[in-house]
């Protein structure tokens, strides 16, 4: 166990702007703007220039988890505004053909197994999801959100109760954020 606090500073690029009020930190660059309440036990946050400092005054092993949670969605939020976040899954059918839209907040797939009702996916946030033949592709600027909606992707579209050896139809993730 450590017996002193742990520091980290996290510094920011020129194109991106933030503010720290309290415990919530908001972050805004050319691709949008997030937010995030970090109210963690034990975990500071200070404004210093172009960064931010993080504190923690014991380096007991659950502070130090919540710590270096902290510092990965500070970057996280740093790279979903500059960059942003992207996700690749594919559609493998080979007994009846798959067809996948996109409306308003929702994925519809038909034709899966040959049902005849259609299954939906629900789109997490401000995620953008496009279809291109047997490719989809999920892109947004906050990781968590860009991630969910591809697993809710590939589980909509999970068969059960036939034999996986065989029934290999599906949507699988094939390229993670």
């Amino acid at each position: 166990m450590l017996k002193q606090g742990i520091k980290k500073t996290v510094d920011f690029p020129e194109e991106v702007e933030f503010s720290l009020d309290g415990d919530t930190l908001r972050v805004s660059g050319p691709d949008g703007e997030l937010s995030r309440v970090f109210d963690q036990n034990g975990i500071e946050l200070d404004k210093d220039g172009n960064s931010v400092v993080l504190k923690a005054k014991t380096g007991r092993r659950k502070v130090r988890a919540a710590f270096g949670t902290a510092v990965s969605h500070i970057e996280n939020m740093i790279k979903g505004v500059t960059e942003g976040f992207s996700c690749k899954l594919k559609v493998f059918y080979s007994h009846f053909p798959i067809s996948v839209s996109v409306s308003d907040d929702r994925v519809k797939i038909e034709n899966f197994l040959g049902e005849e009702k259609p299954r939906f996916s629900r789109i997490v946030g401000d995620t953008e999801v496009e279809v291109k033949g047997e490719e989809i592709e999920v892109r947004g600027i906050k990781k968590e959100d860009v991630g969910q909606t591809a697993a809710n992707i590939e589980q909509v579209a999970q068969t059960r109760n036939r034999d996986p050896r065989v029934f290999q139809d599906g949507i699988y993730i094939v390229e993670e954020p």
